[in-house]
């Protein structure tokens, strides 16, 4: 696949690594005839993320989702986003030129959180997390598209997408999905399970059509955490939070096939 521009955005963190690298790749992108620019340009062809996934995921979200493919340069820890490591700078670029990759698009969540005044609308990579305010145990109803699947107690409840089922919600024990796979993935976060309180305890794979809806009960309206992607959110009189995979997509250069199967080995094993 060929892009059209020849600039080329580059995202880096404050770490001296990762601003190390950033300078390295823009002396080389120069080489080879493109213009890196230092932050986001939106008639960029391309965008390079240069840190871990917390940078990658941070500038996906400062420059509201863009349609354009982002790849990235891991100077972090696990880098799952970043595929790229600062000493395969050159080999990248070469292979950018050449078309050598190809474009994997990353499902993203859309969250839709109704209170009694209004609607907020979120997107998020990874995932999104509905608690209790001050870590206490949250009791909620789950629907999956109008269909009652349980009433839930325990410390909260995770919803991933594909790509972010390596993340928090492998932590809390859920499965690690394909991440071109079009499926949600709920996770409970320390369900009770007793004679009082019945939660399903391993995670539920839905199809990416469906709507999870979690509705917290009355004394949750005034008292509640969402987090998305790591972000975290306080409401009002909040109603009910909806979730499901959005119409929206990040795109995302890939240079081996394998590489996907190198990571869960490298960050795992």
């Amino acid at each position: 696949m060929t892009l059209s521009s020849k600039i080329i955005n580059i995202l880096s963190n404050a770490n001296f690594e990762s601003k190390k690298t950033a300078n390295a790749l823009s002396d080389v992108l120069t080489e080879h005839g493109y213009k890196p620019f230092n932050g986001f340009n939106k008639n960029a062809e391309l965008c390079v993320c240069v840190g871990g996934d917390g940078s990658f995921i941070k500038a996906i979200h400062n420059n509201n989702f863009p349609e354009m493919p982002f790849v990235g340069i891991n100077t972090g820890h696990l880098g799952f986003y970043q595929e790229i490591k600062p000493s395969e700078i050159d080999k990248f670029v070469m292979d950018y030129k050449d078309n050598n990759f190809e474009i994997q698009e990353i499902k993203v969540l859309r969250i839709d959180v109704y209170t009694k005044n209004k609607v907020y609308k979120f997107n998020a990579i990874n995932e999104t997390v509905l608690k209790a305010a001050h870590s206490k145990t949250i009791h909620m109803n789950v629907f999956i598209d109008r269909n009652h699947v349980e009433k839930f107690s325990g410390d909260g409840i995770l919803v991933s997408t594909p790509t972010g089922s390596t993340a928090y919600n492998f932590s809390t024990g859920g499965s690690i999905v394909f991440p071109t796979l079009h499926v949600l993935q709920m996770t409970p976060i320390s369900p009770v399970s007793s004679s009082a309180y019945r939660s399903i305890q391993s995670s539920l794979i839905v199809p990416g059509g469906h709507t999870i809806s979690l509705v917290p009960e009355k004394r949750y309206k005034d008292s509640n955490l969402l987090l998305v992607d790591g972000n975290e959110y306080f409401f009002n009189n909040l109603h009910r939070v909806n979730v499901r995979l959005s119409n929206k997509c990040i795109k995302k250069l890939i240079f081996s096939n394998n590489s996907y199967w190198d990571n869960i080995k490298d960050k795992f094993l």
